[in-house]
């Protein structure tokens, strides 16, 4: 049984969900916090066992736990875990690097579903406090939440990743829309360098894009990044990366927080041009190669 004290925020404990084991035990290592055993297994039909151990008294449970893909089966496992915490009388705080549905956080065709408001009324009412994730899709969607909700940038680690371990001529940070243009912004104050933000267009019903280089921008002889919160299909990063070849590029760099990357997503983006690809670990990939731990550590020590 895990028991409430009441205590303030210096006992910390960690649980790492199936989704964000390793990330979970890193971030631990570097508060230096007691660990909550999470025993996990799946039944033949799908649904999923849950039994979580601890010391005998946990005063505030930092729950880490991913949402990427399958992101219904990961949301149901923080649910689950989260409301036996919530049970056990532990101010349960969510740490979701990759927060899934974050993308429709307001109506573009009449009748859509606004899944972000859905997501953030189910995590309050499994018996979360407090929400943490990794560069949500638009902040805007931090207003859903009826409780404490932060989006933490990776962008300086990511910039900081680069510059150590990328040969770079003269770089130029691009941004696939305007959307991106805050993130492209900080990496280029971060590395010293110029950025632009691509003229974007989508069609809402079939979801094509098309994109522009804006009048007056110059990438030729450059190394170019191009920088996102998410990378899933690949086609917007594809486009940008060919237009930015075709418009005399040295090289193209494809940098982002989520590498989701749907089946196909690497090819496309590697023939259009892509050199490389970076991303962080709040979805494991073979390009995770920044960690977010420091950056989740960091701002837990300051609550």
């Amino acid at each position: 049984m895990i028991t409430r004290a009441d205590s303030p925020l210096d006992e910390v404990y960690v649980a790492g969900g199936p989704s964000s084991v390793q990330l979970a035990d890193e971030t631990a290592k570097l508060l230096r916090a007691k660990q909550i055993r999470v025993d996990h297994k799946l039944f033949p039909d799908g649904e999923n066992y849950f039994k979580l151990t601890g010391d005998e008294v946990a005063h505030n449970v930092f729950v880490f736990q991913s949402t990427y893909p399958p992101q219904d089966r990961h949301l149901m496992q923080l649910m689950l875990m989260s409301n036996k915490l919530m049970e056990d009388g532990v101010k349960v705080v969510a740490v979701i690097p990759y927060l899934a549905y974050a993308r429709q956080h307001r109506t573009f065709l009449l009748g859509e579903v606004v899944s972000l408001r859905t997501v953030a009324r189910m995590l309050a009412s499994a018996g979360i406090k407090r929400v943490i994730t990794i560069d949500i899709h638009n902040v805007e969607g931090l207003g859903f939440f009826g409780i404490p909700a932060h989006s933490l940038s990776a962008v300086p680690l990511l910039a900081d990743h680069l510059i150590a371990n990328e040969s770079m001529n003269r770089p130029f940070i691009v941004a696939p829309d305007a959307g991106a243009s805050v993130r492209a912004d900080a990496m280029a104050t971060r590395i010293k360098c110029e950025f632009a933000a691509l003229e974007k267009s989508r069609d809402r019903v079939t979801g094509e894009t098309s994109v522009r280089m804006p009048q007056g921008i110059d990438v030729a002889g450059k190394d170019v990044v191009i920088l996102d919160d998410m990378i899933s299909t690949g086609g917007t990063i594809a486009k940008a990366a060919q237009l930015a070849r075709e418009k005399g590029a040295k090289g193209v760099i494809a940098a982002c927080t989520h590498a989701l990357l749907a089946e196909g997503a690497m090819a496309k983006m590697k023939e259009a041009g892509i050199r490389d690809l970076v991303a962080t670990n709040t979805v494991p990939t073979p390009y995770s190669k920044v960690s977010v731990a420091p950056l989740i550590a960091d701002f837990i020590k300051q609550l």
